[in-house]
């Protein structure tokens, strides 16, 4: 849901709004790129552990080539285009199905409803751990100044 005050928030009470919709949403906007910079832009189920954002998708479809190495930049984005929340990060792991952890898959497929440890269609399932890098969250323009929360992995509040 969007925020529906015109009052400016604090950064800390931005910071947990954003955390409160990392917990809550079901899907996130997945921008990547791949090695010759053809974008793509998808949603996708996600998963914050507190640490980190896990994504799933087929390793054969362009999101999943594209995230396929340690290192790879994603951009990321809440859904509401008023109540931005803007995630850049870099994957730090690609783990396979049968090697992620039981806690993190179980919490993945309860939230998402449906599991990448089960093969749908036949297709084969990594899951993408996203460490954060910079974050701005801003609710439409008199929450522009101060909205970088997040700057080089430390945040800021």
């Amino acid at each position: 849901m969007a925020v529906q005050s015109t009052a400016v928030r604090s950064a800390e009470q931005r910071r947990r709004d954003l955390l409160e919709r990392l917990e809550r949403e079901e899907d996130i906007w997945v921008a990547s790129a791949d090695s010759a910079g053809v974008p793509c832009l998808v949603a996708l189920s996600f998963l914050w552990d507190g640490e980190a954002i896990w994504l799933s998708t087929r390793r054969s479809n362009p999101t999943g080539r594209n995230l396929g190495e340690p290192g790879r930049p994603v951009r990321l984005s809440l859904a509401h285009t008023r109540d931005v929340a803007l995630l850049e990060g870099r994957v730090a792991d690609v783990v396979r199905v049968d090697e992620v952890p039981a806690a993190t898959a179980d919490a993945f497929a309860a939230k998402a409803g449906w599991d990448p440890r089960h093969p749908r269609n036949g297709h084969a399932y990594a899951y993408h751990r996203v460490l954060l890098t910079e974050v701005q969250v801003w609710h439409e323009m008199p929450e522009m100044p101060g909205r970088h929360l997040m700057r080089g992995g430390v945040w800021t509040v």
